[in-house]
């Protein structure tokens, strides 16, 4: 049980990005055509990968299995600030969809929508992650304990193993 919740450390920039693509079109097409319905299977995506990476996410396993090692050789860096991310996307994710299918609520998932549009075109366009940043200004400020800072810190011997 314990494997099978396991995220990478470190994860390949390259499959985080193909993730973020998707998640940037998924986002578009449901803001766009109210299609709102399609905030069930993107917080899946989200709550699947911050629990596991890409073992429980089909999209994950697609990325990094099948799409990133075609674009190159991997580009490692750290997991922990990525699965951080991707437990923002599936609260967002998750609150708008409940949101918008429980409640009626349209124009509040819309907004969330728009915030998942920024982060995942910042991802998947500009390799800038919004919630690793997150994840490194908490580290600045003591709430992510030292260890996870070395841990992030040394990704070099994980990324030789691997």
């Amino acid at each position: 049980m314990n494997r099978l919740f396991r995220f990478p450390n470190p994860v390949n920039e390259k499959a985080a990005r193909v993730v973020a693509g998707a998640v940037f079109v998924v986002s578009i097409v449901t803001l766009v055509t109210s299609a709102y319905w399609l905030l069930v299977p993107l917080a899946y995506g989200f709550v699947a990968r911050a629990l596991s990476g890409p073992t429980l996410s089909p999209l994950g396993r697609l990325a990094s299995s099948v799409i990133a090692p075609r674009l190159g050789p991997a580009r490692p860096v750290p997991g922990p600030p990525k699965r951080f991310a991707q437990a923002i996307g599936a609260v967002m994710s998750t609150t708008a969809a409940v949101l918008a299918l429980a409640f009626g609520v349209h124009a509040a998932a819309d907004v969330l929508l728009g915030a998942l549009i920024l982060a995942s075109s910042a991802e998947s366009i500009l390799a800038f992650c919004i919630g690793c940043r997150i994840f490194n200004l908490g580290m600045r400020v003591g709430l992510v304990p030292a260890t996870v800072c070395a841990e992030c810190a040394d990704i070099t011997s994980r990324a030789a193993a691997t």
